[in-house]
């Protein structure tokens, strides 16, 4: 079969594979139908997340048919239309009952490496690494899907692939950054990033009750598509003086009540010293990622307030303003999604008509054609938003 395999940094191949077989009674094999390129792929493509191998299959946003069912699953028959989520949860340990199920504590296979990162294991992951387990991912035409009588997600009938395929990652993500902030009708949050995350986090925000949206970025077709949704913007590049400074001005001095990181790991400011800084020990071995955005956040954000960051981090972060955080009070929530706390609920949203999130497609292609919008996508050309493929 035809999969999208990591060689290297910057080395993204489309590569004839072997088919995946069933290895348990609760898997089942998809014939993969619609996936995507996820903002966490390229962090992956850029040798920002450690523990790549040659030939590891990515993508961890996908859906598709059901053609093959191990004997112990009852949930799932062979020709169920299924949305896959990215964490991979067993449905049975303390973590998976209390719903916090991107830190499930069976599902990753090479638990030792991500306690070393991170004091503990969490979930398994598709296409991720073998930090979270060296699943092998949905950017291909089959794939295995363990513990699969636990979390993927039975699409109905008259439903799109394209509405139905980011509940498995960026939909679910933006709606649990916007719940992370508790937002109350008078609320103010400014979220960094109008990337697909940032886009669902805009959209959530607004239908969580927020009263205004601030969004900050530099790419003109990101911000428009910002704007389209509701939001006020804000293009760090053509301001004078800082983003919080900024915001305050367009709030009449009142700010940021919350404040939403949806890029994470590769901020892409230029102009500060900070970022300059960021690029150079990334650049240099000398630091794991570039939390510019983060530092802003938590600047911008007014006392008593809550930073949320749906963006993803690493490993190790430098000058993090940690003293402005606990003076003012700041509550700090992240995490990676516990889709499956969100998703039916996010899915009956889509079939009653409140947002239709096929908004965020910009680009539709095949996976041979996927490496090269790896880079189209992670360069920002071409207009570039979201790009969803097909076998």
């Amino acid at each position: 079969m035809k999969a999208l395999c990591w060689h290297g940094k910057g080395d993204i191949r489309c590569d004839e594979v072997p088919d995946p077989k069933i290895e348990d009674g609760r898997d089942v094999i998809i014939k993969m139908t619609a996936c995507a390129i996820c903002g966490s792929d390229i962090h992956l493509m850029d040798g920002y997340i450690p523990f790549m191998k040659k030939g590891d299959i990515l993508g961890h946003e996908f859906m598709g048919e059901v053609v093959e069912v191990g004997r112990d699953n009852k949930k799932l028959k062979v020709g169920d239309r299924v949305v896959v989520p990215f964490t991979i949860c067993c449905g049975e340990c303390q973590q998976c009952l209390r719903g916090n199920w991107s830190v499930c504590e069976r599902t990753n296979r090479n638990a030792d490496n991500a306690t070393k990162a991170f004091g503990y294991p969490t979930a398994g992951l598709f296409g991720y690494s073998h930090l979270t387990g060296a699943y092998a991912g949905g950017q291909a035409e089959y794939v295995r899907v363990p513990y699969a009588d636990v979390s993927p997600i039975v699409i109905p009938n008259g439903m799109s692939d394209e509405q139905a395929l980011f509940l498995g990652d960026i939909f679910p993500t933006g709606w649990m950054a916007a719940a992370n902030c508790e937002i109350e009708p008078t609320d103010i949050v400014a979220i960094w990033g109008c990337g697909p995350v940032g886009q669902f986090c805009i959209k959530s925000a607004l239908m969580q009750g927020a009263a205004r949206v601030i969004a900050i970025d530099n790419v003109p077709e990101r911000l428009a598509l910002a704007r389209s949704a509701g939001a006020e913007i804000i293009n760090f590049d053509e301001i004078d003086g800082t983003v919080p400074d900024h915001i305050k001005e367009m709030t009449g001095g009142h700010g940021a009540d919350k404040c939403i990181d949806a890029v994470g790991a590769e901020s892409h400011a230029t102009a500060s010293f900070d970022a300059i800084i960021d690029k150079v020990k990334a650049a240099t071995l000398l630091g794991t990622d570039r939390p510019h955005v983060l530092r802003t956040a938590i600047m911008a954000c007014r006392p008593g307030g809550i930073v949320s960051v749906p963006g993803v981090y690493g490993g190790f972060l430098d000058k993090i303003p940690f003293g402005a955080a606990m003076n003012k009070g700041l509550t700090i929530r992240t995490g990676q999604t516990h889709v499956n706390r969100y998703a039916l609920d996010l899915l009956r949203r889509i079939e009653e008509g409140e947002i239709d999130p096929t908004f965020i497609i910009t680009h539709r292609a095949k996976l041979n054609d996927g490496p090269a919008l790896y880079e189209t996508f992670r360069d920002k050309k071409d207009n570039c938003i979201k790009v969803v493929l097909t076998a």
